[in-house]
């Protein structure tokens, strides 16, 4: 309780733990919030939170209540499933999937994601499960990052058919990205004109500075 009312004063870190994958994890008391973070950047919690509430929000808190299965590419410490089980109060059936074996040991010692019952965790590459991944989901959400850099298979066609496939209709896909300079403001350029007239598709650029959301909704 000290440590949480002195981080509205001052960054108070309680753990580090270095990763192959990505590099240096942290957990950190900030404003009287636990926020898990990489070298450069916020992981969970904290402004990621932020960011995909606001994807959230967009797509429609009530919308989301009603969607039976959920996809989440890129757990970290689990703050968009927190978001969407205790502030959403979603009820049905979220599968994430996390890469690093060591942010799923953070996610749960730090943030109880262990104790969430409707939600099973996936320790696989997003890109393998992709490949296999037979199950239809009213929403996907992509957020995966090493560090300040996005794996470029987000990008490529056979990927985005894969998980366009897996979309139900109607359904949505929440995708954060990072924009830190030209080349990838082009790169999301260039994925917004991979879809076509089945999908309606929306971009938010500048969200908590250099993010940007795509929200894309299949029509049929």
């Amino acid at each position: 309780m000290i440590k949480k009312i002195l981080s509205y004063f001052l960054p108070i870190n309680i753990y580090q733990k270095k990763s192959e994958i990505n590099k240096r994890l942290e957990v950190t008391w900030t404003n009287g919030q636990l926020v898990l973070d990489s070298e450069n950047t916020n992981y969970s919690y904290g402004s990621l939170q932020r960011i995909l509430r606001k994807g959230l929000h967009y797509i429609g808190f009530e919308r989301v209540r009603k969607f039976e299965n959920i996809l989440v590419l890129g757990v970290a410490g689990g703050s968009v499933i927190k978001t969407l089980v205790d502030e959403i109060k979603f009820k049905g059936n979220i599968t994430g999937v996390e890469l690093d074996p060591n942010v799923l040991e953070i996610a749960n010692t730090y943030f109880g994601l262990n104790q969430i019952p409707n939600l099973k965790i996936v320790n696989e590459d997003a890109f393998e499960f992709v490949l296999k991944a037979k199950e239809k989901y009213d929403l996907i959400i992509i957020d995966i990052f090493q560090d300040t850099k996005m794996p470029n298979f987000l990008f490529e066609s056979f990927f985005i058919d894969r998980i366009n496939l897996l979309l139900k209709v109607n359904g949505f896909i929440l995708f954060n990205t990072m924009t830190l300079n030209k080349k990838d403001k082009e790169r999301n350029v260039a994925y917004r004109s991979r879809f076509n007239d089945d999908y309606s598709i929306r971009m938010y650029p500048k969200v908590e500075d250099h993010n940007e959301l795509f929200t894309i909704k299949r029509l049929k």
